[in-house]
């Protein structure tokens, strides 16, 4: 019997005991409440409480995410989405995420849902589709002013999918689709204006250097002309007027051995052959 008592006290104690001790990891905190009351938060490491008298809560300090399902909202000119999204939060106070909020995950998607209506009501359907970024951030700002009060922060809101209806889905591509069109035809006129372009280059470039061509082989010509003309002139200023009166005189002489009956002497001939005549009537004299 004192065996059986003995047994049953080491087994209350092991239970009193277990029930006393609490080990708190880094990302968790608990929050102690003793008779209801809150005692602020604890951890991490080992925490001791007091059996059926404290009560722990433990709260999770990582970021985590939940899925917000596909929501049908109307934008301002009456169309008709559906789009669902990710909400991204951290407990950043775990008393007051226990003591202002029942369910903060709940509440934090209840309250994704409704501003999301609000904010694709206040939006055109092109604005919807094309702003995806402004919506996410619109919705995180909204978000985290209303959590901030429950010790809880939004750290990203994250739109997965934007479902338009049919129609405007179908519309949507025949746009794409023309789109597409007109950017491979600007593309082939780009293509065909630069090649054009390249070929006009080429000829200009090729015109320009057979005008250099021309114009330096006629700057050679001219050279090698004038060269000649200073040869010409070097010979003629060795030539003496008895020279010149000599050939004057073949030329005569070549000249009266033709039909012709009349002679046109140059007055050159007359100048050059003064000094000839002159020096034939010294010699006669002599």
């Amino acid at each position: 019997m004192d065996l059986f008592l003995l047994t049953l006290i080491v087994l209350v104690l092991l239970v009193i005991l277990t029930a006393s001790v609490r080990i708190v990891p880094e990302y968790r905190r608990l929050v102690i409440f003793r008779l209801g009351r809150s005692l602020g938060t604890r951890g991490p490491g080992i925490i001791f409480i007091i059996p059926f008298i404290d009560r722990a809560v433990m709260v999770d300090l990582r970021e985590v995410f939940f899925d917000v399902p596909p929501q049908t909202c109307i934008t301002a000119d009456n169309a008709s989405l559906s789009i669902d999204f990710l909400v991204y939060d951290k407990v950043i106070d775990p008393e007051r995420s226990v003591l202002e909020v029942e369910n903060f995950t709940g509440a934090a998607r209840g309250l994704a849902i409704t501003t999301l209506r609000a904010v694709v009501g206040a939006m055109a359907l092109d604005d919807v589709l094309s702003k995806r970024d402004e919506i996410n951030r619109i919705l995180h700002e909204k978000l985290d002013d209303v959590t901030d009060r429950w010790g809880i922060r939004v750290m990203a809101v994250e739109i997965r999918e934007v479902v338009p209806p049919r129609d405007i889905a179908e519309a949507m591509t025949r746009q794409m689709a023309a789109e597409r069109n007109r950017r491979a035809v600007v593309t082939e006129a780009d293509g065909q204006r630069e090649a054009a372009i390249a070929r006009a280059e080429g000829e200009k470039r090729a015109a320009v250097l057979a005008a250099e061509g021309d114009r330096e082989a006629a700057i050679r010509r001219a050279e090698g002309f004038a060269l000649a003309l200073d040869e010409i002139h070097k010979v003629a200023q060795d030539i003496d007027h008895k020279t010149l009166t000599l050939q004057y005189l073949e030329a005569l002489k070549a000249l009266g051995e033709g039909e012709a009956t009349k002679f046109v002497i140059p007055t050159e001939f007359i100048n050059l052959a003064q000094p000839l005549a002159d020096y034939a009537r010294g010699a006669h004299k002599e």
